[in-house]
């Protein structure tokens, strides 16, 4: 009797051995990003954190655009990954809302809205802000005096030859190029766009430096690196028409109650990434062909993160 119950208690144990097993290769984070060049950045440094803090993952990082990334993630699929506060406008249909514009406020209120409805926890957000924008070619802004969106709309209406490389989420998402087009007062036709695959703006970039198929302006970024090193200029924004997007790690609830420290150890680096650090960043990368892994352990490093 003694004895089938030691083999009962050992079967047991067996059987906890292998769901604590199974439970442990479960809570293996999932890190994704998105395609581009800052999101390769972003999601390696927080990969890297987790990692150095003895957190089982699973790199998804660079797995696709925003509309991806944000199905994955709310499908359970992405535990956690680097997304921007501006963004919050566009999940949630409210593009009107004033509150976007403003750092702190777009913030607080994507954070309520996806953790009410989707619970997901926006953590801390780095000051930059890499709102979209468009960069033209330094030889076209000066000769034509191109410094903001106001200028190019004139620019246009009086015949300027313009041809812009953007991703297809720029040319079509109301809050993107529509938004720029509807304040502004211009229209771009189909054979003044150059589609490109992915949102990369390293890409985008590089066709405007390189005139490809007649490309003189690009879709970018407020933290793009390559932009001066390329020749181009950023256009200024002065009815500020586009959101502020702060980048900041998006973890699900779940997974936040499993590794409650995650938001204490990803804070001092988010913190530390403002605009122009941004920048240095994404410039070693897209112009100086580093591998996102290695500025991101480098990064670390330097600033003891």
């Amino acid at each position: 009797m003694a004895k089938s119950i030691r083999l009962g208690g050992a079967l047991a144990l067996a059987v906890w051995l292998a769901m604590a097993g199974g439970a442990q290769a479960a809570e293996a984070v999932k890190v994704g990003s998105k395609i581009d060049t800052e999101g390769s950045l972003l999601g390696n440094l927080i990969l890297q954190v987790l990692d150095k803090h003895g957190v089982k993952t699973v790199n998804k990082i660079q797995l696709g655009n925003t509309q991806v990334v944000r199905g994955a993630i709310t499908a359970g699929e992405l535990d956690i990954y680097p997304e921007y506060t501006g963004n919050g406008a566009f999940f949630f249909h409210d593009e009107k809302n004033p509150a976007w514009k403003n750092a702190q406020a777009g913030y607080q209120l994507v954070k309520k809205l996806d953790g009410e409805k989707n619970h997901l926890i926006w953590l801390t957000p780095s000051p930059a802000n890499n709102t979209w924008t468009i960069a033209v070619r330094g030889d076209v802004a000066q000769k034509n005096k191109l410094a903001t969106l106001a200028d190019l709309s004139a620019w246009l209406k009086s015949g300027g030859e313009f041809k812009l490389a953007a991703s297809a989420e720029f040319i079509e998402r109301p809050d993107a190029l529509p938004a720029f087009e509807r304040a502004y007062q211009f229209k771009l036709d189909q054979d003044q766009l150059l589609s490109l695959a992915g949102g990369d703006t390293a890409v985008t970039l590089k066709a405007a430096a390189q005139q490809t198929s007649g490309v003189n302006a690009a879709m970018a970024y407020g933290t793009d690196g390559p932009v001066a090193a390329l020749g181009l200029q950023t256009l200024s924004d002065p009815k500020g028409v586009q959101p502020v997007y702060a980048p900041t790690p998006v973890i699900r609830e779940a997974v936040l109650k499993a590794y409650p420290q995650i938001g204490d150890w990803l804070k001092p680096v988010f913190a530390s990434l403002d605009e122009k650090t941004l920048q240095q960043l994404n410039a070693k990368i897209a112009v100086e062909g580093m591998d996102a892994k290695k500025v991101a352990a480098d990064y670390l490093q330097q600033k003891n993160l």
